[in-house]
């Protein structure tokens, strides 16, 4: 017998391993018929999941630990027990602001370091404060840009606005004048590096070079009561992360992407961020960034609990919730890698043996223990060469305060 799963999404890039799930039978294989409910914003998004009428969602990742930590209108424990993927976000600018930056835009991306200072020189220049347009703020990129741009001395909270609207909206803002930039999830910065109106300043691959992005978010109530359709589900995930990280089936799956019912932007646009050939500036050549977007590979999909903590501490750095034990431990339980091992177990996907791990200090591709098969994990270096020890999180923030990067409020 069928089971049907409602799961809400936003149109972006990332929704790819669902929409692949379904649309070439990996979840039918495992017994469940997906309906996919399109969504306009994320907090509609997260009110759905929470509120019972989808019995999961794409979610940011920050959003999944925010709303069990209490940061939310309605709080809910939610779990997360699969990573839909990694990087793919990209911040834009108006090409007047970018004209301050360092014209080699290749240099300009490949350093986010030294961008970061030329960016703080702009806002100096700047008729006003930039407003740059983020699209939650427990998302992905809103902390990424918070950790940015306070790694060159400016204050998120005080030197730029930043305004929060949809990702689909992102481009006709900039238009209608109401934002100077804005960083978003694909393809929406192409779109609007598309039609000449912003430039490329920073992508999120090189600000964290496998920063969390999307999760498949339950409710812990509904993932417990449930585990046999939830394993099902997530094998189905893995077998379809796999076939989108082929690059043979991204011409494909960007003509899938384009339709209507998911992203509805042209599949040119779309097959960049998975193919990693990144349009910076119109009419440039593209730039190769090979690990721009991931979904499989290097074990993409695992829901590392140190990932979830170095949201934490973000969300402690900026003071959006207090620092302890219980806030702690809640965040780390909001990722579920025992779920994971559970429902892959007897698969050919190759397990992690730990469910932690110091995030930031792998500069070359490292083979690590697994549980089955070989496991090989890619480059996840912060731009600023910082690493996140999940067991010293009090070291961590306090580095931040050495640096003088933590703004008084």
């Amino acid at each position: 017998m069928m089971t049907t799963l409602r799961i809400a999404f936003l149109p972006l890039t990332d929704v790819a391993v669902l929409a692949v799930a379904r649309e070439r039978g990996f979840a039918e294989e495992e017994g469940i018929s997906l309906d996919l409910v399109r969504t306009t914003s994320w907090a509609t998004l997260r009110d759905r999941l929470i509120f019972g009428q989808v019995q999961a969602a794409h979610m940011l990742a920050p959003l999944a630990v925010a709303v069990t930590l209490g940061l939310s209108q309605q709080g809910a424990s939610l779990a997360a027990p699969y990573k839909l993927s990694v990087n793919g976000n990209m911040l834009v600018m108006a090409r007047d602001f970018a004209q301050a930056l360092d014209p080699d835009i290749a240099r300009r991306l490949h350093d986010p370091l030294g961008t970061a200072h030329d960016f703080a020189a702009a806002i100096g220049l700047w008729r006003r404060k930039p407003v740059i347009g983020v699209v939650h703020r427990f998302s992905s990129h809103a902390i990424m840009l918070r950790y940015w741009l306070a790694s060159a001395g400016v204050d998120p909270d005080r030197d730029v606005i930043l305004r929060v609207l949809p990702p689909s909206l992102t481009t006709e803002a900039m238009r209608a004048g109401e934002i100077d930039g804005f960083i978003a999830g694909e393809p929406w910065g192409s779109a609007a590096v598309e039609v000449g109106l912003a430039e490329a300043v920073a992508v999120g691959e090189r600000i964290w070079q496998r920063g969390v992005e999307k999760v498949l978010t339950f409710r812990t109530d509904w993932l417990e009561a449930n585990p046999s359709i939830a394993d099902r589900l997530l094998r189905a995930l893995a077998r379809s992360a796999a076939w989108c990280d082929d690059a043979s089936n991204h011409a494909a799956l960007a003509h899938l992407l384009s339709d209507p019912r998911y992203v509805d932007q042209p599949a040119e646009l779309i097959q960049r961020a998975m193919s990693g050939q990144i349009v910076a500036r119109m009419g440039m050549a593209p730039l190769s960034m090979p690990d721009f977007m991931l979904f499989s590979r290097e074990a993409t999909a695992f829901p590392w609990r140190s990932q979830a903590l170095w949201i934490y501490s973000q969300l402690v750095r900026w003071k959006m919730v207090d620092h302890s034990p219980a806030n702690m431990a809640n965040a780390a339980g909001v990722f579920r890698p025992d779920v994971f091992r559970r429902a892959l177990a007897d698969s050919d996907v190759a397990l992690p043996g730990a469910s932690m791990k110091v995030e930031g200090a792998v500069n070359t591709p490292l083979a690590v223990g697994s549980k089955r098969g070989e496991l090989t994990l890619g480059p996840d270096r912060f731009f600023d060469g910082r690493v996140f020890d999940p067991e010293r999180i009090d070291d961590f923030l306090a580095g931040f305060d050495a640096a003088r990067q933590d703004f008084a409020p």
